[in-house]
């Protein structure tokens, strides 16, 4: 596909909000999850008075313009690169395989009165063991598998209430995960504040629609450093994604927010 074409106009709106250094990592080293209570701490020293304010300023400009009812984030925000499926979990596969790989949204969950957004996280291989479900402050949790996700993730996650889209065979199609989420929950702006694997895999789908950039005063450099769009790297036939800056604002400590829209070329017209 060529770069900046947007594979369906059906699809919810997607932005890229993330905090990143100048160099744009956006954490310390790869095997350094900023959930650590180490990491993050250095993480926040990295940012100036003004940092705090700034993100405050973002969400509020992001709440008027597009009303997110998602955030997105991929399995790795919460494991490393070297973890895999979830083995030993305390459930008995006994639902038959039509169930357990159909869409999960239980009831209580939809209709409950202060549902309001889901905290989405792409989870294919069934990584995560989650201890939270939502419910606080209108969240819920929403994780994106696909037919390949074992059953026995599948069984956890319905054992748990936790709503779940089966959306992809070998793993998670992000196109059809937004175009689902857009049909059967009614969203119409995603938020991505993920690491630089699913949102460069979201840049290379043609499918992020602005870039929302926090810059804190400092470098951090180190190869393979997680960065904001990491992944595949491009093919001859493919050409970057062409922004279009929006506005900046700076800060006397430093600290940077920058706003750009990507510029989507029409697709080209079938053979």
């Amino acid at each position: 596909m060529k770069q900046g074409s947007r594979p369906d106009a059906g699809l919810p709106r997607v932005v890229v909000s993330v905090g990143m250094s100048v160099d744009a990592r956006v954490t310390l080293s790869r095997d350094r999850l900023l959930l650590d209570e180490e990491t993050a701490r250095v993480w926040r020293s990295l940012s100036p008075a003004s940092a705090q304010a700034l993100g405050d300023a973002r969400e509020a400009e992001l709440a008027r313009l597009y009303q997110p009812r998602a955030v997105l984030e991929g399995s790795g925000t919460f494991v490393t690169d070297d973890a895999g499926p979830l083995t030993g979990l305390p459930v008995v596969v006994d639902q038959p395989a039509d169930q357990l790989y159909t869409d999960f949204l239980p009831e209580e969950v939809l209709e409950r009165p202060d549902h309001d957004k889901w905290f989405t996280v792409v989870d294919g291989r069934g990584r995560v063991n989650w201890d939270m479900k939502g419910g606080s402050g209108g969240w819920d949790l929403l994780v994106l598998v696909a037919r390949a996700t074992p059953a026995e993730y599948l069984a956890f996650l319905r054992k748990e209430r936790i709503s779940y889209l089966v959306v992809g065979e070998e793993r998670v199609d992000l196109a059809t995960a937004l175009r689902r989420m857009r049909e059967r929950l009614g969203v119409t702006c995603v938020v991505s504040k993920a690491g630089g694997g699913l949102n460069g895999a979201l840049l290379r789908a043609g499918l992020v629609d602005e870039i929302h950039l926090l810059v804190m005063p400092a470098a951090i450099g180190g190869r393979g450093t997680p960065t904001l769009f990491d992944g595949p790297e491009l093919t001859h036939d493919e050409a970057p994604t062409r922004l279009r800056l929006i506005s900046v604002r700076t800060e006397t400590d430093g600290m940077v927010w920058l706003r750009y829209e990507v510029i989507h070329e029409a697709p080209a017209p079938a053979a």
